[in-house]
């Protein structure tokens, strides 16, 4: 069975968790919510805090070893915590060495900019942090999916249909020798 981790913290977009893990799940994959900390995290959606979700595990309990593949929601508040954590950013920078599948939406590409992975990789993520993503060496494009070697990227909730088919996808492949930081 592959087992998931969903990377998060309170803040992220309720909508990028929640239908990402819907369609790992269905495809019976074991999905565990990974977080900075134990008990619940809280959803953001449309302007406001939404539902608590539990967390499986802490990132002090895990390594990328004990995954098939990543996955990073979104939210202006989540990847902005995440990525001041020196553990989160190991954590994110294994899963590129070990050439598994990482999935990112929206505003999560900041994570993977501090976690120093996208230099080199086409990619997209939600409009207002191009400049961010280019900065860091990545090349930015417009699309609702974007898929290099095991990496894919989407820009909102709107594009969540086609996200959520390339990440079942990727993961189904396994790892991917071109996947790297």
């Amino acid at each position: 069975m592959k087992r998931i981790a969903i990377l998060a913290t309170n803040g992220f977009e309720e909508s990028e968790l929640k239908s990402p893990k819907e369609a790992m799940e269905k495809e019976g994959f074991q999905v565990d919510i990974v977080s900075l900390e134990s008990g619940e995290i809280k959803g953001w959606a449309d302007g406001n805090w939404s539902n608590s979700y539990k967390v499986d595990k802490t990132i002090n309990e895990v390594t990328a070893d004990d995954y098939n593949a990543l996955m990073l929601p979104g939210g202006v508040i989540n990847p902005d915590k995440l990525r001041r954590e020196e553990k989160v950013l190991t954590f994110v920078r294994d899963f590129f060495k070990q050439e598994k599948p990482v999935a990112a939406i929206c505003h999560a590409a900041w994570t993977l900019i501090s976690a120093d992975v996208v230099k080199g990789r086409k990619m997209t993520s939600f409009n207002s942090i191009k400049d961010d993503v280019v900065n860091a060496g990545a090349q930015w494009v417009d699309e609702e999916v974007v898929v290099d070697q095991g990496f894919v990227t989407s820009r909102n909730p709107n594009d969540l249909p086609a996200f959520n088919s390339k990440l079942v996808e990727e993961i189904k492949e396994g790892k991917h020798e071109e996947q790297h930081a």
